[in-house]
This record gives C-alpha cells, sequence and structure tokens, in this order.
C-alpha cells in the first residue's frame, strides 16, 4: 500500500494524510513475513520508512514507538496510526539521532516482528503484570578505566545485549582505587538458556569482541547478590518527584531557550467531527520521545487510539519546531471521552507527562556530589529508553568523569519511577561542590541532550 494514503477518518469523510489500515482487507492482505516492512533509506540523510501491519493491541503503538528509540532513531516528519480494534498499520518515517550511530536494521525488524501479537483475539488492556519466574543473572565487566569510558562501554553492552536478547534490569557501575572499573548488569535471559555454558561464553565472547581483550567478563547467579536500591532522602525525593512544576523553575534563568520552549503545550477535545470518537488535538514543541510520551501516556490512562497522525512544521513555517497530533479514541469501556473531569484529567497528565517527562537534578551527597535523573516507569513496567546512553554522553561532552553509577526504582507520587544516580568526579576544570553555575550548566546539557537538543 503506497504510503501516505488517504483513508476515511471515522464517522465518514476524510482526514488529510491519515494512512489507510484495519479490518478484514489488512488481515487478507498481509503475511507473517510482510508484518514489519522497511523501506530504507536511499542515502545518508534521507527517512527511512518501517510500516507495521499486524493484529492490534492495547499499547502496541507505543511499545513500538519505544523500541523505535532504543534502537537509536528519531521519528521526524510524522507517524500514521491506524486500527479498527482488531487490526492496525502504523507508519513512521525515522532516521538515526546521530550520524555516528550505527542501526542494527535487521535486529529493528526482528525485535518489531516479536511484537506484533500472532492473534487479534486479545482483550483491549494486557496483563501489566511484572515479568515473573524470569531469573536474574549478574553480568560482571572489569576493564581499564579512562575518561569517557563508561559512556562509550555501556552504548556498546547495551546494544549488544539487546542482540542477544537480554534485558537490562539494574547496573552498578563503579571505579576501584586501582583505577579499574567494575560494571555489574543485572539481566534477565529472553531465551531462558542463560543458565548453560554455552550461553555464557556467547554473550562474553559477543562483548569481548567489541569492547577489547582488556575486558574480562563473567556470568554468575544474581542469587546472594544485594540488589536492593538505596531510596532517596525524603526532601530529594518530593522535590524531584513532584507532580508539578513550580513557576520559579519554569521561569528560571537556568534553563535555555530552548527548554524553555517546550515548556508550552495546547491540548483540545473535540466530539462533534465522529459520532464515535473522540478527536483529541495537540500543539506542541518537538522533542525526543514526544510521540512515545503521548502513547504511553494514553496507554496507561487506558485510552485507545484508533487513528492518528503526527505532523512535524515544515520549513519556514511560522510553528517551526512544532507538532501537531490529532487523535481519534475512545476510552476503554467503548465510549467516547464526554465528562469534562475526564477530559481535564487527561489534558493535565498529557501536559505534564510531555512538559516534564524527565526529572534531573544535582543534589550534594556527603562531600561529593550526585546528579540524578528520574523518569516515570509505565503500568507496564517498561522504562525510558537509552536514558543511561543520553545521561552518560552528556557528562562525557562536557568533561565530567562518572565515579559510580546505578539504576534502580521507587514509588512515589502513586506511581514508579525509574532513578538514574551518577555520583560525579570533580574537577579542576568544571568544580561542582560549591558551584550553583556550574551544577545548572551540568543540568541544562544532560536535559537537553535527554530532550534531543543534542545527539
Amino acid at each position: 500500500m503506497p504510503v501516505g494514503q488517504v483513508a476515511a477518518r471515522p464517522g465518514g469523510g476524510g482526514v488529510g494524510g491519515m494512512v489507510l489500515g484495519g479490518g478484514a482487507a489488512a488481515a487478507a492482505a498481509v503475511g507473517g513475513d510482510d508484518a514489519v516492512v522497511m523501506q530504507l533509506a536511499a542515502a545518508e540523510g534521507e527517512e527511512t520508512v518501517i510500516t507495521v501491519n499486524c493484529p492490534d493491541q492495547a499499547g502496541l503503538g507505543c511499545d513500538l514507538c519505544c523500541t523505535i528509540l532504543e534502537f537509536g532513531l528519531r521519528i521526524t516528519r510524522g507517524a500514521d496510526v491506524s486500527t479498527d480494534g482488531h487490526w492496525c498499520f502504523v507508519v513512521f518515517w525515522v532516521v538515526p539521532r546521530s550520524s555516528s550511530i550505527k542501526i542494527r536494521w535487521a535486529s529493528l525488524k526482528n525485535r518489531l516482528m516479536s511484537m506484533c501479537p500472532s492473534s487479534y483475539s486479545i482483550p483491549f488492556y494486557p496483563d501489566i503484570s511484572q515479568p515473573g519466574p524470569s531469573k536474574f543473572y549478574l553480568l560482571k565487566l572489569l576493564s581499564p578505566d579512562r575518561k569517557g569510558l563508561l559512556h562509550v562501554r555501556f552504548a556498546d553492552v547495551t546494544h549488544i545485549l539487546s542482540d542477544l536478547e537480554l534485558l537490562i534490569h539494574r547496573v552498578k557501575v563503579s571505579t576501584t582505587p586501582d583505577g579499574r572499573v567494575v560494571d555489574l548488569f543485572f539481566i534477565t535471559d529472553g531465551m531462558e538458556l542463560l543458565h548453560t555454558k554455552e550461553r555464557q561464553e556467547e554473550t562474553c565472547s559477543t562483548l569481548m569482541a567489541t569492547l577489547g581483550p582488556s575486558i574480562s567478563c563473567e556470568v554468575l547467579s544474581a542469587e546472594g547478590f544485594q540488589q536492593g536500591f538505596s531510596s532517596l532522602p525524603p526532601k530529594i525525593a518530593e522535590e524531584l518527584f513532584r507532580v508539578e512544576l513550580a513557576g520559579s523553575e519554569i521561569c528560571s534563568s537556568s534553563l535555555s531557550a530552548e527548554l524553555k520552549r517546550v515548556q508550552t503545550a495546547t491540548i483540545n477535545f473535540d466530539n462533534s467531527l465522529s459520532p464515535a470518537h473522540t478527536l483529541v488535538q495537540i500543539i506542541c514543541a518537538d522533542q525526543k520521545g514526544l510521540i512515545y510520551d503521548i502513547l504511553r501516556t494514553m496507554k496507561d490512562c487506558n485510552i485507545q487510539i484508533f487513528y492518528g497522525r503526527f505532523r512535524s512544521d515544515k520549513k519556514g513555517s511560522v510553528n517551526k519546531g512544532c507538532r501537531e497530533v490529532d487523535l481519534f479514541v475512545k476510552q476503554v469501556d467503548g465510549n467516547k471521552v464526554i465528562d469534562p473531569e475526564k477530559q481535564e484529567a487527561l489534558r493535565s497528565r498529557l501536559r505534564s507527562e510531555m512538559i516534564h517527562p524527565l526529572r534531573v537534578m544535582i543534589v550534594s551527597r556527603g562531600p561529593d556530589t550526585e546528579l540524578l535523573v528520574a523518569n516515570p516507569v509505565e503500568l507496564s513496567g517498561k522504562g525510558r529508553p537509552r536514558v543511561f546512553y543520553d545521561a552518560t554522553l552528556a557528562l562525557k561532552a562536557l568533561g565530567i568523569c562518572i565515579f559510580s553509577a546505578e539504576i534502580g526504582r521507587q514509588a512515589a507520587s502513586e506511581r514508579q519511577w525509574e532513578v538514574y544516580r551518577f555520583l560525579l568526579d570533580d574537577s579542576k576544570e568544571l568544580p561542582l561542590a560549591n558551584s550553583p553555575t556550574n551544577r545548572n550548566r551540568v543540568i541544562d546539557r544532560v536535559r537537553k541532550t535527554l530532550m534531543g537538543c543534542y545527539n
């Protein structure tokens, strides 16, 4: 089917640019190998088109977006979503976030294929319980230290483990007194084979082939190891996890012009265009992960998207740097979103998740300085992709070394948060201990990298 074909909007008529999909015709037209089709870019800088045509399930669009972000891609001029509740048709136009990122297209296709349901006899909201009996393992890497190594190594390790179908649940990185780095990754195996010698050898040999012979690798059972995550002090947690930004912080001079620009969003509801669906119209600043933030919010709020279009501004437009989003939606009970209180609750939640999807702070930890980055966890238990990678990239760009780092989860504000804690090594070039200006510089750089202002 040609990309960009016009489809009928819910209730009749047409929506310009909406891609046709859904229904028995789509089901009859696609085979297993055609569920994910990639039209690779002809040249660097051009867009790759990813088409997903498969049975639908709640939150599938969100999960697809999350995986695309995880592979280092940026969704550019739009994403089209169409479903009849049983079958869905989704199109993404993507480019690598940086020319230095080597996209593993075959692995991405395999991952997206694995996410497509095999049948459409699936209840609207899937089981959101945490993964059950998967056994935890401890992947231990020991290597020499050098400035910036943590970012490079973690990026490589993340890619390798993803290809091996190993999922990272927690990581702790520290530097030993003799100058070596110890990385402890708490992982589970999607293939459930990590207890075998062959699977362990495959994992370590693949890592060492990429990271070099100076790396030593070992896979151990996580039983007996401390997997706990020390909770943040109450005052710090209250500030980091508060629902709304204080007005003083929104207008803070420490925020760059790019970050101040994303602090606005217009969200409107229209129940007059379709007899069966509510139209949610969003105009907001474009930023990394925006489509993912919208879709995960809808998923967590039990709102099903039947038709959707995400448009970026055109060059020369008065709305430069903005996205316009049209979503035809229903509630989980099949009804439109008519109640003003429900509309306001959804509007407030969307605005909060789009404007403030990540929290960044620098605090004193005794005589040391600690960078905190936090993001909300989906109800399904999934965290935000590439946060550790982007945060370490920002610190590397500033020439800041990381003494230790760990990832954990903490409950606050009636939800789960994923928290990244980086103990920073103070330097003469950028002292942080007693310099609010330098701390604000670090916070701004980390935020801008997380939001896509830097690749």
